[in-house]
C-alpha cells in the first residue's frame, strides 16, 4: 500500500513537470528532491550505506537507458594517442614554418581577426549549443554526459538559466576554471578572448571533468537568446563573442523547442553569422515529446516556415525531433522515432569526433590558402602602387585612387588570371580599404623580396604546404603510415613551386 502511494505521487508530478516546463526545466526540477534528500542524509549515513528510497526507486525507473550513447560514441574503444599527438605536432611544425612567417609579414591577422595558436591546433573538436533560452541547451549537455542527480550537472530552469559561456571540457579532477584563468594560460585555445573584455571574461566559466566523452570533444553552452534584450545591456558584444566561437566550432547546435519558433533580430543577426557554416549546423527540435503527432508536425512546418528566410541554401538543413534529457518519453508519442532521431544525431557527433584529425589539417590548409591569397593581393597593390608613381606624384592620392577603385587597375583580376585562385575565395574589397587604412602600403615589401638565402621565399614555403606537405600529411594518416615525417621530407617533393613574381 506504501509502495502505491508513493506512486501516485510521484509519477503526477513528473508528468505535470513535463508538460509544463519541458526538459529544459523538468530535469532541475526532477533531479533536485533526491539530490536534497542524499544531501541532508550525509550528515548522520554515508550514501553507500543508505539503501534506495521507494521515490528514488521509481526515478530510477523513469529514467532512460544510456547504453545507445557510449555503443554509438564508441566510448570504450581505445585511441592510439602517439599516432594522434605525433600528427598534430607534425601539423603544428607545418603552420609554424611554412604558414605563419607569411601571416606575419603581410598582418592577415588583422584583415580577418582569426590568430591561430597552438592551443588550438592541439585543442579538442568543439561542440557549440545555440537557440533561444530554456530550449533545453544545458539539460541536452547534462544527459549526454550523465550529470542528471549530481552536484556536477549545470543549472536548468524554466526561466532564463545560463547567462555565462560555460566550457565544459576534459580534467583529472572536477573543478571550476574562472574566465580570467582561461584567458590567461596560452596552453589553452581561449587566449584570443581576452580581447572582449573583462566584462566578458567575467561571463565565461570553465568546468573540467573526467569523462571519457570529454577525452574526445569539448562542449560549450551559451547563453539563451532573448528577443526584446539589448546587445547593450549585456556589457560585452554577444554577437562577437557568438562569432568567435563559430568560427571555431566543429559541430552547431541550434536548438528549439515548440514553444520558441519566433525569429527576432537577434536570433536572424546569429544566423547571418552561421552563414558558410551549413554544413556543420544542426537544427534541433527538442522537447518533442510534449505534443502528440498531428501537433508535432505542424509545428515541424512551423519551425521551417521560420527558418527558410535565414538559410539561404539550395538543401534544407537537417532537423533532428526528439526529446534530449535523462528522463523517459512521454506516453503516446513516437518514442521509436524519437529514439533514431537521437542516434542519428549522436552518430554525426561521432563522425566529428573520428575525423577531428582529417579535419584540422583540413582548416589548417584552408587557413593557408586564405593566407597566400591576402599575400598575392597585397603584393599586387603594392606592385601597382609603385608602378603609377612618379616623381611628381601625391602617394596619398595615388593609392587612394588605386584603393577605392581596385577593378580599374585589375586587382583581382590579374590574381585570378596568374595564380589559379578561385573568385569565390577572393575577400571582400572594402575590407583592404581599411586594412590599409591602419597599415601604410610602404611598410609592405613584395613577395619577390621576401626570400633569403637560408630561408627560401616565403610563397614557395606556403604553396609547398598547400599543395604537398598537409596532402601528405593527410593521406598518411588516412593510409595508417607514421606520420612524423611527410613524404616530402623523406623522398623530396620533385619540382618547387615556381615564384610567379619573382622576375629573371
Amino acid at each position: 500500500m506504501k509502495v502505491l502511494v508513493t506512486l501516485c505521487f510521484v509519477v503526477p508530478l513528473l508528468v505535470l513537470a513535463t508538460a509544463e516546463d519541458g526538459p529544459g526545466s523538468s530535469s532541475s526540477t526532477a533531479a533536485s528532491a533526491p539530490a536534497a534528500k542524499i544531501e541532508v542524509v550525509d550528515n548522520s549515513v554515508s550514501e553507500s550505506e543508505q539503501e534506495p528510497s521507494e521515490e528514488e526507486a521509481v526515478l530510477e525507473s523513469i529514467l532512460r537507458d544510456r547504453s545507445h550513447i557510449e555503443e554509438t560514441l564508441r566510448l570504450a574503444a581505445d585511441e592510439k594517442a602517439g599516432d594522434y599527438a605525433a600528427a598534430l605536432q607534425r601539423l603544428r611544425k607545418i603552420y609554424h614554418s611554412s604558414i605563419r612567417p607569411m601571416e606575419q609579414a603581410y598582418k592577415y591577422n588583422e584583415l580577418r581577426q582569426h590568430e591561430i595558436s597552438d592551443g588550438e591546433i592541439t585543442s579538442k573538436p568543439m561542440v557549440l549549443f545555440l537557440g533561444p533560452w530554456s530550449v533545453g541547451k544545458s539539460s541536452m549537455i547534462n544527459y549526454l554526459l550523465g550529470l542528471q542527480d549530481t552536484p556536477y550537472q549545470l543549472y536548468t530552469g524554466a526561466e532564463p538559466t545560463t547567462s555565462e559561456f560555460t566550457v565544459i571540457m576534459h580534467g583529472e579532477k572536477i573543478r571550476t576554471v574562472e574566465g580570467i584563468v582561461m584567458a590567461a594560460d596560452s596552453s589553452r585555445s581561449f587566449s584570443p578572448l581576452e580581447k572582449f573584455g573583462q566584462n566578458f571574461l567575467e561571463k565565461l566559466v570553465g568546468i573540467e571533468m573526467p569523462h571519457k566523452l570529454l577525452e574526445r570533444v569539448t562542449f560549450v553552452d551559451t547563453p539563451g537568446i532573448i528577443e526584446n534584450r539589448k546587445q547593450q545591456e549585456r556589457g560585452y558584444p554577444f554577437n562577437d563573442v557568438c562569432q568567435w566561437f563559430i568560427d571555431r566550432a566543429d559541430l552547431i547546435f541550434v536548438v528549439f523547442d515548440p514553444t520558441k519558433l519566433d525569429v527576432g533580430l537577434e536570433l536572424e543577426m546569429l544566423f547571418r553569422q552561421l552563414k558558410g557554416r551549413e554544413s556543420q549546423i544542426r537544427i534541433i527540435l527538442n522537447k518533442a515529446d510534449n505534443l502528440v503527432t498531428q501537433d508535432l508536425m505542424r509545428v515541424y512546418g512551423a519551425l521551417f516556415w521560420s527558418l527558410a528566410p535565414l538559410i539561404n541554401v539550395t538543401e534544407p538543413p537537417r532537423v533532428y525531433v526528439s526529446s534530449f534529457w535523462p528522463y523517459d518519453y512521454a506516453p503516446d508519442t513516437s518514442r521509436e522515432l524519437f529514439k533514431r532521431e537521437e542516434i542519428s544525431l549522436l552518430e554525426d557527433l561521432n563522425q566529428v569526433i573520428e575525423n577531428r584529425l582529417e579535419n584540422k589539417i583540413a582548416f589548417i590548409r584552408q587557413h593557408g590558402i586564405r593566407v597566400r591569397i591576402h599575400a598575392l593581393l597585397v603584393d599586387r597593390y603594392v606592385q601597382t602602387f609603385k608602378e603609377k608613381m612618379s616623381f611628381f606624384s601625391d602617394p596619398e592620392l595615388v593609392f587612394k585612387e588605386i584603393v577605392d577603385d581596385p577593378d580599374k587597375f585589375y586587382i583581382f583580376k590579374s590574381i585570378l588570371a596568374k595564380t589559379n585562385v578561385s573568385k569565390f575565395d577572393l575577400p571582400n574589397r572594402d575590407a583592404y580599404r581599411d586594412f590599409f587604412g591602419i597599415n601604410p602600403i610602404n611598410s609592405f615589401k613584395q613577395l619577390s623580396a621576401q626570400c633569403s638565402y637560408t630561408g627560401g621565399c616565403l610563397l614557395e614555403k606556403i604553396e609547398k604546404a598547400i599543395t604537398n606537405e598537409l596532402p601528405s600529411l593527410l593521406g598518411s594518416i588516412n593510409s595508417g603510415k607514421n606520420p612524423t615525417l611527410s613524404s616530402c621530407e623523406a623522398t623530396g617533393c620533385g619540382e618547387k613551386p615556381k615564384n610567379r613574381y619573382r622576375r629573371n
